[in-house]
């Protein structure tokens, strides 16, 4: 049989058969493959490839063609795990983060893994400085010294401070001022100090080596500061994973033997591993963003986010893990311990643990989008309590203002940003902290409008005579019985039930309360 790739060139099978596999065993090249002839221009579509090739040189096709239209398509990527084959379509929503069938969740823009609330570039340079070589020179710098004749650094781990390099140089020095150990003795401290680098310590007078050692050393230590707690939040993350791995397997079995319950009613353990999971990947990423942070305010500010969200996360965590214990039978083959929780028990650790997981999730959520905002309501609050002061400043200064202007912060985000859920909490009061605000009281003019003063009418009286004491205890009688007197102002509140050791603070009161009913102005006395 003869056929033609649509022009007026027809070949038959076998040579058509051998002319494709040729060309597929070329490589990619064979998506553009043409009609045989020469002069011929026409091209060989996939159903002629399937009609006239073999099995195995169509399934090659077929993942040319694939790898071609993921590759040149704007909306769809490769996963970037390892031996993951699927291609991720973007639907082109806002958030950068996608989740492939392979359960590998990474970044649309930089196909990273996922890093909410860090930008991509901020991942980038931090990945290159975690492989790169100048936290080794940083080390080196940190830790040793260059000999003072050969210039070979020498590192220090034990010991006095009179040194000796290695043959065959052999000079000997002290390891502080770097001088020759001949200059040193008894009257300059002995074997275990020098005075001499002492003295130029306090006087200001430093080697511009040393000074260098010793930015190189701060920098080194904040570096691993945060490299460490990065790297611990993703070894927490993958044993969170192994452990979900294990419920999904092993545990919601063993649940629904001992109380009957469907594994479809069980999903909340599963969801409160997943958002562990989730929490540690953010918790990660945010010893990251903490790094570059440069603004002092706004670092104070951060570390008491963070360390509330690790606060909360540890709860969950414990929860999930070693209170569904109780529900458990030992795993230990000898063991004789019988169950004694009962399925009220179950019960009530069920809405626990949602609780938690809700409590959690909305915390990180709004953390998430407060440190992708760049922490902009310490900046007003701080822009804030600036005002407030120059106010104060002004009024003790001699002015005649009438009276004092108490700035309030914008209302922006109050509502919507970052409130509780459970209570009436806000965390502008915490940004009015880092501004410089050392305690409730003194943050409260930023958070809750100040009470008018009390009216002159509602002081208390002096005392009348006998005579004008009986008039007034008659028109009493008459009256109807007083209202109740007006609340007096609360401080505000004082934390968050959403994280332990937090109690309910009360509500704020109006900036204008209005009188209470049937409340008059008393007359005046006769």
């Amino acid at each position: 049989m003869m056929s033609s790739a649509g022009c007026a060139h027809f070949y038959c099978h076998e040579c058509w058969e051998g002319y494709i596999s040729a060309a597929i065993s070329g490589g990619p090249g064979c998506l553009s493959l043409r009609c045989p002839d020469p002069s011929c221009g026409s091209m060989v579509l996939q159903g002629m490839v399937n009609k006239l090739a073999k099995d195995e040189d169509k399934e090659k096709f077929a993942r040319f063609l694939l790898r071609a239209y993921v590759e040149g398509s704007k909306k769809t990527k490769w996963c970037p795990a390892p031996d993951c084959t699927c291609a991720v379509e973007f639907l082109g929503d806002e958030n950068y983060d996608v989740l492939c069938n392979c359960k590998f969740n990474f970044c649309w823009n930089c196909t990273e893994e996922a890093h909410r609330p860090v930008n991509c570039e901020t991942v980038s340079k931090w990945i290159l400085k975690n492989s790169a070589e100048s936290e080794n020179m940083n080390w080196i710098l940190a830790n040793s010294k260059p000999c003072p004749k050969c210039k070979r650094p020498i590192e220090k781990n034990q010991g006095c401070m009179h040194m000796t390099c290695t043959p065959p140089c052999k000079f000997e020095f002290c390891w502080l001022c770097l001088g020759a150990w001949s200059d040193h003795g008894e009257r300059t401290g002995g074997f275990y100090a020098c005075n001499r680098y002492e003295s130029a310590k306090k006087e200001g007078v430093y080697d511009e080596t040393e000074a260098r050692r010793e930015r190189a050393k701060n920098s080194l230590e904040r570096y691993m500061h945060y490299y460490e707690r990065w790297a611990s939040n993703q070894t927490s993350r993958q044993k969170a994973q192994a452990d979900l791995h294990k419920v999904e397997k092993e545990q919601l079995a063993k649940l629904t033997d001992i109380f009957g319950i469907p594994e479809t009613q069980l999903k909340f353990i599963i969801e409160a591993w997943s958002q562990i999971i989730e929490c540690r990947r953010v918790l990660k990423w945010t010893y990251a963003y903490g790094y570059y942070l440069d603004d002092k305010v706004k670092s104070e500010f951060f570390e008491y986010l963070q360390g509330e969200a690790e606060s909360g996360l540890e709860c969950l965590h414990q929860c999930a893990e070693k209170d569904l214990q109780a529900f458990l039978p030992s795993l230990k083959p000898d063991s004789n311990e019988t169950m004694t929780s009962s399925a009220a028990d179950f019960g009530d650790f069920r809405v626990k643990l949602a609780g938690l997981t809700s409590v959690t999730r909305n915390y990180f959520e709004n953390l998430v989008r407060a440190l992708e905002a760049g922490l902009e309501d310490v900046r007003a609050a701080g822009q804030a309590g600036a005002t407030s002061s120059t106010a104060t400043s002004s009024k003790k200064g001699g002015t005649k203002s009438k009276k004092k202007q108490h700035s309030k912060p914008s209302s922006d985000h109050t509502d919507d940003r970052w409130p509780c859920e459970r209570c009436t909490y806000r965390w502008r009061l915490f940004a009015a902290r880092a501004a410089g605000r050392d305690s409730i009281a003194e943050a409260a003019p930023l958070l809750l409008p100040r009470l008018p003063p009390p009216s002159p009418a509602s002081a208390p009286s002096p005392p009348p005579t006998t005579a004008a004491a009986a008039n007034q205890a008659r028109r009493r009688a008459a009256r109807p019985s007083s209202p109740p007197p007006r609340p007096r102002r609360r401080p505000p509140p004082t934390g968050c039930p959403a994280l332990p050791g937090w109690r309910r603070g009360p509500r704020p009161l109006p900036a204008n309360p209005p009188p209470p009913p049937g409340r008059r102005r008393p007359r005046p006395l006769l």
